[in-house]
């Protein structure tokens, strides 16, 4: 196990992080062979829970957050103590899993959230599939554990800061372990940004589900959430390459949980600001011949033929 050491630079696995001061953490990699998905014990013979209190009864689930992550450890900083103290308050059972893509392609957030279900399920009973640059400001949006009826989506249209259609499910969202194994999680074919909640609304309706989002909340757009996203200082991948646009505009009914492809390179245990968190580091697979936008530059597909030559 490393030993906890004060330093200005941090790498993980090749990712650089300035951190413009000091900053003390602890890292503790496994090695790839022991890495596999948590467990928990057997549980004991389940006792009556008709009896039981509402908050009681929320103290027996565990939330696993999920936050999709490259290259951003500024918002990472700021997210762990807010989001720490924050759930805090609610008393809900939680642990962070930061999802850090390490892998050459472009970044595929619904895969990212695949992989940290696959992690977390043997332990966490619901998951929040959570954006770093999000932090809700309002204590009565409760990450409670989601109804029979669907997932729970926090970022709600009429309280985000920036979408507002009736379908978005993007930001924040909760959803039941059953419930994501009963879609087969999420399409693993968006590499870039957006239009995978889009597709994941789809997948909600589809399954007979329906999402329910926070109610009788007061504030607004405006002072509902701190959106900390810098879109002059990280600019989003936008870009469309070979046939991304057609395929990624329709219902995607080939992939998700069950053609998951990835492996994780390193687990490391990170201490910010006092509070534990996990980083998963992510290589993903791609599929040249099915999703060949995962490399918009071709470098990819090119060593791919190459490969094949020889």
């Amino acid at each position: 196990m490393a030993s906890i050491a004060t330093i200005n630079w941090l790498f993980i696995c090749g990712l650089a992080f300035c951190l413009g001061g000091v900053a003390v953490l602890s890292l503790m990699p496994l090695p790839s062979d022991c890495i596999c998905p948590i467990s928990r014990p057997k549980p004991k013979e389940s006792a009556d829970l008709s009896q039981k209190p509402p908050d009681e009864l929320q103290a027996m689930h565990k939330l696993a957050i999920l936050v999709p992550f490259r290259d951003r450890f500024e918002e990472l900083l700021q997210f762990v103590p807010h989001m720490t103290k924050f759930l805090q308050k609610q008393n809900v059972v939680h642990h962070i899993f930061v999802l850090n893509q390490v892998d050459r392609y472009r970044f595929n957030r619904a895969s990212l959230i695949n992989v940290g279900f696959r992690f977390t399920s043997g332990v966490y009973d619901y998951i929040a599939m959570h954006d770093v640059d999000l932090l809700p400001l309002n204590d009565n949006l409760r990450y409670e554990y989601p109804s029979d009826g669907g997932p729970l989506h926090i970022a709600a249209p009429e309280l985000h800061p920036k979408y507002h259609y009736e379908n978005f499910v993007g930001g924040i969202l909760l959803v039941r372990n059953e419930q994501f194994a009963a879609m087969n999680g999420m399409s693993n074919k968006y590499w870039g940004w957006g239009l995978e909640d889009d597709e994941f609304f789809v997948r909600i309706r589809d399954a007979g589900l329906k999402v329910t989002r926070p109610q009788g909340i007061k504030t607004g757009i405006n002072d509902t959430f701190n959106h900390i996203h810098n879109r002059y200082h990280r600019k989003r991948d936008t870009q469309k390459c070979f046939n991304q646009k057609e395929v990624t505009r329709r219902r995607d009914r080939e992939t998700g949980l069950n053609t998951l492809q990835y492996k994780i390179s390193h687990v490391h245990d990170v201490m910010i600001d006092s509070i534990q968190i996990t980083v998963l580091n992510i290589e993903l697979e791609c599929d040249l011949s099915k999703t060949p936008w995962c490399d918009c530059s071709g470098n990819a597909q090119a060593a791919a033929e190459e490969k094949t030559k020889q």
